[in-house]
């Protein structure tokens, strides 16, 4: 296949029978011989796996037992989440050999939806250390630009998406792991509604503030992996009980009479953005403007106070989580997860606390200030995806991330390319709506999507390294 479809494309060709399961699979896997040795996408591989159920996808369709638009599918998941009989490192020396007996709930859910899984995707160590070359397996690579980061910590699926070696995947989103890696790499990616996604088999960064979600190319991608994926999981204690809607049903709907709210004080003072992610964001908003939306100014808490009370409840929870671990295996953590999560055992606990109570504050004043407007449109990231740098040890301090004010909320959100900087790489809007919203979030989305040609462009691979 000479373009590459996207996953909603693939799967209409599936079910109207003009591309096979098998067929897709050896397009993905064509270009993954060619290009993964420089983008250093998977940590484990399972293309035999992969043939085994793209046959298995083609027989069911046909004989006309689809199991739903995902079959036949390919997919990879980050590997932080559990997959039964499948090692998951989560990037990192103490779990270089680890076998689970069991797959996170949503593992489990996109198999049973027929995707076809072609393997475990690189991550930061633990979703926290990283980019960092002191590991067993290198960072992945941006395929836009090998000298330019993913990000993290959800690169791997981010580079996989971009570069067409799956459709779709997974992602974990704490402050930001999905929907700056998606900006860095030109996708969509989507930290849903806290709670809206089981977390059950997810290893933990961040109890509080921890989500799992979808990346795919485009928004609508993004709509019907959800569907697949969402549901109340009584294994986990933070899972909604609502019951979820068709992520796909408002897609193509109209604009007229949306309320936006541009929060201009993040790109502007809080963290100046480029001109072309200013110049993004500004064409964003004509657009929704000329579609029949109203537009206005939104103001809330800084990006520095928003960050600061992700960053103490990020250090202090990660560093609960591997306290034993730092005690006696201290040496087999790379030296960026090392450097991050020892100072969360120096912060107080007077000082959670009270990052906790300011951040019922700050979701608080969220909420008033949507009274106003259904959607708030801001950035992902302030620039093109940056080169790697020489030492990443505290980043996020000087310059804090567009993201976490929506992982402090629990908000949904949602990244997706808004065009490409001087350097010729993708740039990104991000778009937030209210609590379990993520139908008109998506529906937005895609109408930006759909009215601009940023989804036809892709990544110019050659041989070695990207154009």
């Amino acid at each position: 296949m000479a373009d590459i479809p996207s996953l909603a494309e693939a799967s209409r060709l599936l079910v109207r029978r003009k591309l096979s399961p098998v067929e897709l699979l050896q397009d993905c896997l064509d270009r993954i011989a060619l290009h993964e040795p420089a983008l250093h996408v998977f940590v484990t591989p399972t293309f035999e796996r992969a043939r085994d159920e793209a046959r298995a996808a083609e027989a069911r369709l046909a004989r006309g037992a689809a199991l739903g638009p995902l079959d036949g599918i390919p997919i990879g998941h980050k590997d932080v989440f559990l997959t039964a009989g499948l090692r998951t490192t989560a990037q990192s020396r103490l779990l270089a050999q680890y076998v689970p007996d069991s797959d996170a709930t949503i593992v489990a859910r996109l198999a049973a939806a027929g995707t076809v899984l072609l393997g475990k995707l690189t991550t930061y160590e633990f979703a926290m250390g990283g980019p960092d070359f002191d590991l067993p397996w290198p960072p992945a690579m941006n395929p836009w630009d090998l000298t330019r980061m993913t990000a993290g910590s959800s690169s791997g699926t981010a580079a996989g998406v971009a570069a067409g070696f799956i459709l779709g995947g997974t992602g974990s989103d704490t402050g930001g792991s999905v929907r700056v890696p998606a900006a860095y790499c030109g996708i969509a990616g989507l930290k849903p509604t806290y709670g809206l996604l089981s977390r059950h088999g997810l290893l933990p960064l961040s109890f509080s503030l921890d989500h799992a979600g979808p990346m795919a190319w485009t928004a609508e991608d993004c709509a019907m992996m959800l569907n697949a994926m969402a549901g109340h999981d009584p294994a986990d204690p933070t899972s909604t009980r609502r019951r979820p809607p068709d992520f796909c049903a408002d897609l193509g709907r109209g604009l007229k009479g949306l309320r936006l709210g541009v929060v201009s004080h993040f790109h502007e003072r809080d963290n100046p953005a480029s001109p072309a992610v200013r110049t993004a964001i500004n064409g964003a908003a004509d657009f929704f403007r000329a579609e029949g939306a109203t537009v206005t100014e939104v103001v809330l808490p800084s990006l520095q106070a928003f960050n600061a009370v992700a960053h103490v409840m990020i250090l202090v929870e990660a560093c609960a989580v591997h306290q034993a671990e730092l005690r006696t295996r201290y040496n087999d953590y790379g030296t960026l997860l090392r450097g991050r999560l020892v100072p969360g055992a120096l912060i107080s606990g007077v000082e959670y606390v009270q990052a906790q109570r300011r951040r019922r504050s700050m979701a608080r004043t969220v909420r008033l200030a949507m009274e106003r407007v259904d959607i708030l449109l801001t950035t992902a990231s302030p620039c093109e995806a940056m080169p790697f740098a020489a030492d990443q040890r505290m980043r996020n301090l000087d310059l804090p991330p567009f993201t976490a004010p929506f992982n402090v909320t629990g908000q949904p959100a949602v990244t997706v390319c808004a065009g490409f900087g001087e350097a010729g790489l993708p740039v990104s809007i991000q778009l937030a709506a209210r609590p379990f919203e993520e139908p008109l979030l998506l529906a937005v989305a895609d109408a930006y999507e759909r009215a601009h040609g940023w989804r036809t462009r892709r990544p110019a691979l050659a041989q070695g390294h990207a154009a």
